[in-house]
């Protein structure tokens, strides 16, 4: 991926956080227990960070260059597809054993930062 659909995926990714947070503060608040209200918005959390992170990707990469960003990306990406996904879906149907997956998300997304680093780090 190249700076620019790295920046428009992360915009996309955070106009979607916005949209599922405003649901969850409001619609969501009415239907689910607070544990689970709590469990949509450390989705929606982490889904933010994460959308900026990819917009600092973006802004890095040409500063860089480095192979190492464009994975890193990706696995936010991953990491936003699985660790929010996993937990929107969870709160909206109750389906438990989604959990597992939630842990496969948070690891790209550690691995995606360990990548940023050093990209930074390596870079000239």
């Amino acid at each position: 991926m190249n700076e620019r659909r790295i920046a428009a995926v992360g915009a996309l990714a955070l106009m979607i956080a916005v949209g599922t947070g405003a649901f969850g503060a409001h619609a969501l608040r009415r239907v689910a227990s607070p544990e689970m209200v709590a469990v949509w918005q450390t989705a929606v959390l982490y889904q933010l960070v994460h959308g900026l992170g990819l917009l600092a990707i973006a802004a890095l990469l040409p500063r860089f260059s480095s192979r190492l960003l464009p994975a890193a990306a990706w696995l936010m990406l991953i990491g936003i597809v699985l660790f929010s996904g996993s937990l929107y879906v969870l709160v909206l149907s109750g389906v438990h054993w989604l959990g597992a997956v939630t842990p496969i998300g948070g690891s790209a997304f550690i691995v995606s930062w360990l990548l940023v680093a050093l990209a930074a780090l390596r870079s000239r």
